[in-house]
């Protein structure tokens, strides 16, 4: 097996704050917004997940590598994180069914990262402050250098990224028994998601960041999928006005994370960025139309404002977190359209979420039958 060498590396925050420790991935320097991620598990499928792009992330947990990479464990064609930050990295993994090392996975993808930091302290510190723009770097121990680097990094509030993640050009899905056709607005979809509804009998149509609400309408979808994606929904301002259109016509809609964001800014509810946000697997979250609680998987900055959806008569919230009581899920009234913002196909519960996708296609069922 390949034996690695370390060399010195340091992160440093926006506020000046420094944290030294020892180089993993590529040797070079990265700039993000820096936040944690408090899943046990799920390394490669964080790493992947078209949300995480432009953002350095923390895993809380101990060991990071030690299972090696599959390609089956992937949620998109690339690596998305900017940098990581971990505890303990393993340049070894036990997994006999692993294709290879989480290093060498890094180095392909040009990924540079930190370890033999103190999570423990730098999550809390985090957690206090809030989330921000930080730097790695393991070709320079120069601080003054790497702030005057950071000062170009951009702040994720006011940025549009789902342009950055989305598929060139449209591509089919296609099942063996179609059932459905689902139009699916790709911000940066998950894989995991295209399987949920497949499983289901649709066949999906993946169409990029600013598609018009026609051009996906020619194709003579039943309903419609706006997904997940990074960056401030305020701006991602071409889906909202797709969904605005969509709501019109009143054909299914299911939205997840972003997805979830969009369809509350179509109906004129504003989102903000929150202190820290939500990325983790054991986020409780409560369907208040059951009154049943779930085991649910996160990874968000922003969040829709609460206040404004109370306000809204023609917008109902459906779930809410049991840490913090944010809006997990709304519908909207008298249209087949509905949202949650945690990732029911990441299964942490791990089938406590599912049944939205079912839910999904029960409208679908009742639109094509109507």
């Amino acid at each position: 097996m390949k034996l690695h060498t370390t060399t010195d590396a340091v992160l440093v925050l926006e506020d000046g704050t420094v944290f030294r420790g020892k180089s993993l991935g590529k040797i070079g320097t990265t700039g993000g917004e820096v936040c944690f991620n408090t899943g046990m598990t799920g390394y490669q499928e964080i790493f992947t997940d078209p949300s995480y792009y432009g953002q350095i992330v923390i895993t809380t947990v101990s060991h990071v590598g030690n299972y090696g990479v599959q390609p089956q464990e992937v949620e998109s064609g690339n690596i998305q994180i900017k940098g990581l930050v971990c505890k303990e990295f393993s340049h070894h993994f036990s997994r006999k069914t692993a294709e290879g090392s989480l290093q060498e996975y890094f180095e392909k993808a040009g990924v540079v990262g930190i370890c033999e930091v103190d999570t423990r302290e730098l999550v809390r510190y985090v957690r206090d402050k809030g989330v921000m723009n930080a730097i790695i770097s393991s070709e320079t121990t120069d601080v003054e250098a790497l702030k005057t680097k950071l000062a170009d990094v951009p702040s994720m509030s006011g940025l549009e990224l789902s342009s950055k993640v989305t598929t060139p050009e449209q591509y089919d899905i296609p099942v063996a028994t179609p059932r459905f056709k689902v139009a699916v607005l790709d911000l940066g979809v998950k894989r995991n998601i295209l399987n949920n509804l497949t499983l289901r009998g649709c066949e999906c149509r993946v169409f990029p960041y600013g598609t018009t609400f026609e051009e996906m309408e020619e194709w003579g979808p039943d309903g419609y999928f706006i997904s997940n994606g990074p960056g401030d929904p305020a701006v991602t301002t071409e889906a909202v006005r797709s969904v605005e259109e969509i709501l019109k016509v009143e054909k299914p809609m299911f939205g997840i994370c972003m997805g979830h964001q969009i369809l509350a800014q179509a109906n004129g509810i504003p989102t903000y960025k929150m202190h820290n946000g939500h990325r983790g697997l054991n986020h409780p979250v409560k369907n208040l139309i059951t009154g049943r609680s779930e085991i649910t998987s996160q990874n968000h900055g922003f969040a829709v404002d609460a206040e404004a959806v109370k306000n809204n008569p023609n917008v109902e919230v459906t779930h809410i977190n049991l840490n913090d009581n944010t809006v997990e899920g709304i519908r909207i009234k008298n249209k087949p359209a509905f949202s949650v913002q945690y990732h029911p196909e990441s299964s942490p519960g791990p089938h406590d979420s599912e049944y939205l996708f079912d839910l999904f296609v029960e409208m679908l069922e009742k639109e094509k039958n109507s």
